[in-house]
Parts: C-alpha cells; structure tokens; sequence
C-alpha cells in the first residue's frame, strides 16, 4: 500500500502549494510583495505538468482496480473522475487570469479569484478522495492489485514531494517560492526576484 503514503504526500505537497500562492497572492494584493509574473506562471505550468497530468492519471489507475473490485463508492469514483477530466479548463482559466492580470495590473482581484476557486476545488478534491476512496481501496483492493498500483505510483513521482529529481526543474521552483514566501510560511519576505 505505498501508494496510500505517496498520494497522501503529493496531497500534502500541493496544499502547501497552493497556501503559499494563496498568501503570496494575498500580499501582493496588500502592496507588501511584489508579483512575479514569470514565478506565477512556473507555478501554473507545475500544477498542469504534475497534480494534472502526472498524478490524476495514476489515482484513475486506482480508481479502475476500485471499481473492478468493488460496487461501494460508485459515485464518488464516478465524481473524481470527472474533475479528473476537467483539468484542461481548470489551468486555462488560471492561464487566463494570469495573462489578463500581466496585461493589465487593476485586474489581479480577478487573478486571486480564479486562483480561490481552483485551491478550493482541490481542497474538497483531495478530501474527498480521501475520506470517501482511499478508506474503499484499503479494504478492497487485493495485495496482487495493490503491486501493480505501487508499480503506477511509484514511476515518476512528485518532485514537490521531494522524492526524486523531477525531468523538469521543478525542485528550483518549489526552492524559490519558498524563498519568496514571507515567514512563517516561507524563509524570505522580499519581492520575488526572476
């Protein structure tokens, strides 16, 4: 079950993630930081490259052995899966956000609303995989599936999570937003500096 433990931390990662950009972007608004656009977008590319592209398709690995196994969850399963499959329109609207905040600096609250609506549609995401799923896939999910389901999980894993050295950069990125990010969250408090 070490995938239990590695989706639990890429969890983790991603909500200290998304705090951080919430409070970043929270002094920005209050004038005490100055924004960043090039670290904004770093951010947004890590959070399609990696929580989008990389660790959703391997919770639907899961969630396909869960079903195979068992009735129990139908519908939250059938839920995830479709928030699984509206990435695409979840970044573009952070994409969108940021562009139109670069284009023009009066438009940041629009900026901080996009990036309030996709941290609170993860909170409840990851809840409830959870608390409703993951507490399915300990009593169901036999030992030969939970090899191949450690195999999935443990192939290129969260870079944020510390784990590995990531294809891409992202261990930099992650250095620098925590340098960026004022105490007690992050080590820095200056502007963020390209």
């Amino acid at each position: 079950m070490e995938a239990l433990r590695i989706i639990l931390d890429e969890h983790q990662a991603l909500a200290a993630l998304l705090h951080a950009l919430r409070f970043m972007l929270k002094e920005i608004s209050a004038g005490r930081l100055e924004p960043d656009l090039r670290l904004l977008e770093a951010m947004i590319h890590y959070l399609d490259a990696y929580p989008e592209k990389r660790h959703h398709p391997k919770e639907d690995f899961l969630f396909e052995r869960l079903k195979a196994r068992t009735e129990e969850g139908a519908a939250a399963l059938a839920r995830l899966e479709m928030q699984h499959a509206g990435a695409p329109a979840r970044i573009h609207a952070l994409e969108d956000a940021v562009r139109a905040y670069a284009a023009d600096a009066t438009r940041l609250p629009e900026l901080v609303k996009a990036f309030d609506v996709y941290a609170e549609f993860y909170r409840n995401h990851m809840l409830l995989e959870e608390s409703g799923v993951l507490p399915l896939a300990r009593q169901h999910l036999t030992p030969d599936d939970w090899v191949e389901v450690d195999q999935v999980f443990a192939q290129d894993p969260d870079p944020m999570a510390g784990m590995t050295a990531p294809p891409e950069d992202f261990a930099a990125l992650f250095s620098r937003l925590v340098a960026a990010t004022p105490a007690p969250l992050g080590l820095g408090g200056g502007p963020f500096k390209g």
